[in-house]
């Protein structure tokens, strides 16, 4: 059923928003003569690799000149590709991953492999989970560019901190979704995106403050020194 949704919703979709999809395009060429598509190869269910579909946002090559994970104030970002990440629609080209049954429309967002190495086993049950467009993380962490640029070691927050509270909500979601609480997940995204939404954009563990990572531990502190609650489920 699931799948059938996915097709039809994606194949209509892309029908809908395909004059979107040749305006940015063209955006995005004129920004630098560049190529209009980025392809990452990304892990999907089952650990199974594809290549992710997205318009591209960073500089050609950037993929090669920094860390996998992005932070606001990226120099890599091209002006064009600013606005598409605000408003999520260098996103918009997955529809094309949905109909060609890698991706779902919710899902747990799919990461790169070096990350997907680093998962425990009990972390790796998310693999069982086909990837989506958007999912409960994706809310939670809808300002995750800001929330990195706060923290001292950003790529390292981002996989001691970040990865793993994502993979404990698509978890979570798991256990209790259907169709109808995927259709409020996707109103969900739509409203946050439009910047009506009321879930999500804070910082994973409650605080706004800048944050660093206790070296010794791993533990998380906070810019006065105290050490976070790594256990604590808001974010």
């Amino acid at each position: 059923m699931k799948r059938l949704l996915d097709l039809v919703g994606g194949v209509g979709g892309l029908i809908l928003i395909s004059p979107v999809f040749v305006v940015v395009a063209g955006l995005v060429w004129i920004g630098d003569r560049g190529p209009v598509f980025y392809r990452q190869v990304r892990v999907g269910r089952f650990g199974r690799e594809f290549k992710i579909w997205k318009f591209r946002t960073m500089r050609v090559g950037a993929d090669q000149m920094g860390p996998a994970v992005t932070k606001g104030g990226d120099n890599r970002i091209t002006l064009v590709g600013r606005l598409l990440r605000k408003t999520k629609i260098d996103e918009i080209p997955q529809l094309l991953n949905v109909v060609a049954g890698e991706m779902s429309f919710v899902g747990p967002r799919p990461e790169v492999p070096r990350y997907v190495g680093l998962y425990s086993e009990a972390q790796r049950r998310v693999l069982d989970l086909k990837p989506g467009i958007t999912d409960l993380a994706s809310l939670r962490f809808r300002n995750e560019e800001e929330l990195l640029a706060r923290a001292e070691e950003f790529e390292r927050f981002y996989r001691e901190v970040c990865i793993p509270r994502k993979i404990e909500l698509n978890l979570e979601y798991a256990a209790k979704a259907s169709v109808w609480n995927d259709t409020k997940l996707i109103v969900k995204t739509v409203l946050a995106v439009a910047g009506l939404g009321g879930v999500g954009g804070a910082d994973p563990r409650g605080s706004g403050r800048n944050v660093q990572l206790d070296g010794s531990s791993g533990r998380r502190r906070d810019a006065r020194g105290n050490a976070a609650d790594k256990g604590s489920s808001r974010i």
